[in-house]
């Protein structure tokens, strides 16, 4: 068996948000335990349902062949063939159903009772106890917040007995309890295993039983097979054993050995101070001002790491960076009647941090700890024999000095000599840290001396710059983004796509190139190396709407539209090959130089989801748009041929009325011209209705033939 990672127990006392993450994690994998072996339990489940409908049905069939002689058949009920072979067929299947029987009596005691013990008791063991221990993390924070607010002038040695050993219960509740939930979720580990091994092995060996009267070899094989699975459970077992008594001992020794952490402040003569360190970690109390006069305080975990210094709050994946602790100044405070407060200023003076620790032993520890970082102690080889060398000058720190402010201001730099940092540093800094492309590269990608905007400008500020320009000069103003300043239409809200992502805008810049991914790499390289050397840190944080018309992004607090991207101006869209976080999309609106140069920008963003699917989003939309302006395309062309073809059925029906027109106007003219026949006598010879009717349609048929030729 492969090995198997497991909690320390060893640092649960400590409680960092390190072991609370890698806590985190073993809670993850035993949520995923718990729903797919729920999973696995309702399959197993349908297969001992089945069988024992099997095994039912089995037995009524063999009864109902059994009942076949007495049954009373109106045409060939006297056929004793076939009623002693359906005996013989009732004795086979008989047999054949108290073999059914056994089986599902085997599936019940070797599949369904090892994986419905380890669902019902070792997975219901681990939500009482994750219950238990949030109970108990809660009860310490609370002892520790309200042992924090102890007051120093006030100083009242029942109230102050009464929360140490509150805070002393608690923390040791607590520590317990997370050892017992670390061993806990340590052994389902093992468990997990036994749980899916063994229900499969009392299943395949049911199995194997039933039907033993299969090959030989076959049958061989399968029971060395499952003697080798049977075998591994068992070393799984006696491993699992051993785990677990070895770490009952650890907590045993580790109760034995923390009793005396548990104490929020300990006695100094039981546990020294170490001023030799130039690493430290731990929980503080950092002030934070809420108003001119107003302040409140929050716990977060602290650490070292090189010249910073580190802050972490619980839940965090990673710490953030609170100051440059280099030649810094560091001294015990008095503050808001608070105990064990020391206070850390910048090396230039311009930010300083006030933490309080929890115990005088611990504040001693942060002072000198602090003070060997700010000499550079941590750059030697040994610093812990150096920083022992400069004791004496650490301990000095401990005492407020009255001169710090005249020695603050003595080692502040002037500001003439200090060089301003500009996007020309900035270029040559980025330059240096990619060998790999050479100048001539770089160029024909992003152009030199291209400026970089870090920030989105707010709606507010565009639509008053507008009007003040449109109002100054009734000219049309193009943003530093490339878009018009003019409103751009909604698009439809039955858009096909709806794709919502939370994204921190870095920066964007004008580039070159548009036909490859490099340029995206390049200007991510760029905007991240600027943003490190003017150390900034803040990033807009936006929703990006995908649809099939553009893109958004979206105030999350207001949902004001910041920038709106139509989507057939981004012409290219990547992620970043190692951090996959990271994406950009190359833009080219439909605007140009007054050379006539077409501009690219390309926008550099941060995400929380993976950036492939996002520029995946990007790509999906692009085809949508594609194939439904294809459609519409078709569906005008559809259009205009049905009206030419209208307006030519048009055009054919007028002609035909105006032949039919012409040949009635030819025929009332033949009519009208031609003279009345007379008589011999000079009298008119007056014609039948008959005679007349046949000479009209003598002339109808003639004019008709002289209109046809």
């Amino acid at each position: 068996m492969p090995g198997i990672d497991k909690l320390p127990i060893e640092e649960t006392l400590e409680d960092s948000p390190q072991t609370r993450s890698l806590l985190g994690v073993f809670e993850e994998d035993a949520a995923a335990i718990s729903s797919y072996s729920h999973q696995l339990f309702q399959a197993m489940q349908r297969i001992y349902d089945a069988q024992n409908e099997l095994s039912a049905a089995t037995h009524l069939t063999s009864k109902l062949l059994k009942e076949y002689e007495k049954q009373r058949f109106p045409l060939g009920g006297d056929d004793e063939v076939m009623s002693s072979t359906l005996q013989q067929f009732a004795k086979v299947i008989d047999e054949l159903s108290s073999c059914h029987a056994v089986l599902s009596t085997q599936l019940a005691d070797a599949m369904m009772f090892p994986i419905t013990q380890f669902k019902e008791r070792d997975l219901k063991e681990i939500l009482t106890l994750k219950e238990v221990f949030q109970i108990a993390s809660d009860d310490h924070d609370m002892a520790i917040n309200r042992y924090s607010r102890l007051s120093k002038r006030r100083d009242n040695e029942k109230v102050r007995s009464e929360v140490m050993e509150d805070v002393y219960t608690s923390r040791k509740k607590q520590h317990q309890t997370m050892m017992h939930y670390f061993t806990a979720l340590n052994t389902l580990q093992y468990k997990k295993k036994i749980a899916l091994l063994e229900p499969l092995l009392g299943y395949m060996q049911a199995q194997i039983s039933f039907f033993k009267l299969g090959s030989e070899n076959l049958t061989q094989q399968w029971e060395d097979f499952l003697t080798n699975i049977g075998t591994s459970v068992q070393n799984v077992r006696r491993e699992m054993d051993g785990e677990v008594n070895v770490m009952q001992q650890t907590i045993q020794d580790l109760e034995e050995a923390s009793d005396l952490l548990y104490m929020p402040d300990p006695d100094p003569s039981k546990i020294p101070i170490n001023r030799n360190l130039t690493r430290k970690a731990g929980y503080l109390n950092t002030r934070n001002k809420t108003g001119l006069v107003s302040s409140s305080w929050d716990r977060q975990y602290f650490f070292t790491q090189g010249g910073n210094l580190m802050s972490q709050a619980r839940g965090d994946v990673a710490g953030g960076l609170v100051m440059d602790i280099d030649n810094c100044s560091v001294m015990a405070v008095d503050c808001e009647d608070r105990r064990f407060c020391f206070q850390i200023t910048s090396f230039d003076g311009k930010k300083v941090a006030i933490l309080q620790a929890e115990s005088r032993k611990d504040c001693e520890e942060w002072i000198s700890t602090i003070n060997n970082i700010s000499k550079r102690i941590y750059l030697s080889e040994n610093p812990e024999e150096i920083a022992a060398r400069v004791n004496q000058s650490a301990l000095e720190a401990v005492t407020p000095s009255p001169s710090f402010q005249q020695r603050h201001e003595s080692l502040r730099p002037s500001s003439q000599g200090r060089p301003r940092a500009g996007r020309t540093s900035s270029q040559s800094s980025v330059g240096s840290e990619s060998p790999a492309l050479s100048s001539l590269t770089l160029d024909a990608l992003v152009a030199p001396d291209t400026p970089i905007q870090f920030d989105i400008i707010s709606p507010v500020s565009e639509e008053t710059a507008s009007q003040a320009k449109s109002a100054g000069q009734g000219g049309r103003r193009t943003n530093p983004f490339g878009e018009s300043g003019d409103t751009q239409s909604e698009e439809s809200e039955d858009s096909i796509l709806h794709q919502l992502y939370i994204v921190r805008f870095l920066g964007c810049m004008e580039v070159r190139a548009t036909d490859s991914a490099d340029v995206i790499y390049e200007t991510m390289r760029q905007i991240l190396a600027a943003r490190a050397i003017h150390n900034i840190f803040r990033m807009t944080e936006s929703h990006l709407l995908v649809t099939c018309d553009c893109l958004k992004l979206i105030d999350p607090q207001t949902q004001v539209t910041r920038l709106r991207f139509p989507l057939s101006s981004v012409v290219l869209c990547g992620s970043h090959q190692e951090n996959k976080r990271l994406f950009g999309f190359v833009l080219q609106p439909g605007g140009g130089r007054a050379d006539g140069q077409p501009v690219s920008v390309c926008y550099i963003f941060e995400s929380n989801n993976d950036g492939e699917k996002i520029c995946d989003s990007v790509g999906l939309a692009k085809q949508i748009a594609f194939h439904s302006e294809m459609d519409r395309r078709a569906t005008e062309k559809q259009k205009e041929l049905e009206k030419a073809k209208e307006k030519q059925q048009e055009e054919l029906s007028k002609q035909r009325q105006i032949e039919k027109d012409l040949e009635e106007q030819s025929r009332l003219i033949a009519a009208s011209s031609r003279p009345n026949p007379a008589a011999a006598d000079g009298q008119f010879l007056v014609l039948s209705n008959s005679q007349s009717e046949d000479s009209d349609a003598g002339e109808d048929g003639r004019k008709k033939g002289e209109s046809e030729a």
